[in-house]
């Protein structure tokens, strides 16, 4: 489990590709303190080190998460948010994310506003997922407010610490991000959807 709270941003610098899957190595500040097995939020996906060295390590990530996800996209140079799982004595500054996300959006906007940034994000509300006024979301793995909350859209503000902390600085209009949205809100709406079909 993951709180949304980004610990640093790591620069993929090789992908391999194995049959359908994919091993993405990166470089990151704290490579020194990790170990095989352990699990890392990348850009809010849950994946396992495979393998490591002094500057880096490997993790793999298989097609039906390639396909719900925005990694597959990614290429050699670019930045991921990084955060290792909580500790359960760890304070959750952030909301409860557990690394599963669950589709992608398309940045439709970026919006300055006196020091800070708004971005305006739009998903497939097909899927049956929703934001709400004030609720959270992970965008990227980082835990945000939602604001202006439609259906299929939504915005978040971005202080400059978490502009400048996060890959938030290198989305563009067209950027593709992966959301992740509340738990407690995905069973609220399946539970609906369950009382309202009887």
């Amino acid at each position: 489990m993951f709180s949304g709270i980004v610990e640093a941003t790591g620069k993929v610098v090789a992908i391999e590709k194995e049959q359908e899957n994919l091993h993405f190595t990166l470089e990151c500040p704290f490579v020194d303190q990790l170990k095989i097995d352990q699990s890392i939020a990348h850009n809010g996906v849950c994946l396992t080190v495979v393998r490591l060295d002094e500057r880096s390590y490997t993790v793999t990530a298989i097609q039906e998460t390639l396909s719900k996800s925005n990694l597959g996209l990614l290429q050699p140079g670019d930045l991921v948010n990084l955060e290792r799982s909580m500790k359960p004595d760890a304070l959750l500054d952030g909301h409860i994310v557990q690394g599963h996300v669950d589709q992608t959006a398309v940045c439709t906007s970026i919006e300055e506003a006196d020091g800070s940034w708004y971005f305006t994000f739009e998903y497939d509300p097909s899927q049956g997922n929703i934001t709400v006024e004030k609720g959270s979301v992970s965008v990227n793995g980082v835990s945000l407010t939602v604001v202006n909350s439609q259906d299929g859209s939504f915005q978040v503000a971005i202080i400059p610490y978490t502009y400048e902390h996060t890959n938030f600085h290198t989305f563009r209009v067209g950027t593709v991000v992966n959301l992740e949205f509340d738990i407690v809100g995905k069973y609220i709406t399946k539970l609906m959807g369950s009382y309202l079909n009887k």
